[in-house]
């Protein structure tokens, strides 16, 4: 053993989260089928590509409304 080892540490929230999964072991695959739901999906590229061809370029000033004639 080294002189100069620092004894192992561990903050509160580390051993928050090993106590959470001892006490839930199910909790980690909650987890995965939680983020599966909304960010694990298959993309089709060839409908991104469609959907960004299709889309209208906007104005530089979308707040500013066209001049009318009448003045």
């Amino acid at each position: 053993m080294s002189l100069f080892r620092r004894p192992d540490y561990e903050s509160e929230v580390t051993q928050f989260l090993k106590q959470l999964k001892q006490q839930k072991p199910q909790l980690e695959e909650q987890q995965r089928a939680g983020r599966a739901l909304l960010w694990d999906k298959k993309v089709d590229r060839s409908l991104w590509r469609e959907y960004r061809a299709a889309a209208v370029p906007q104005k530089p000033y979308v707040y500013q409304t066209e001049p009318s004639s009448e003045h």
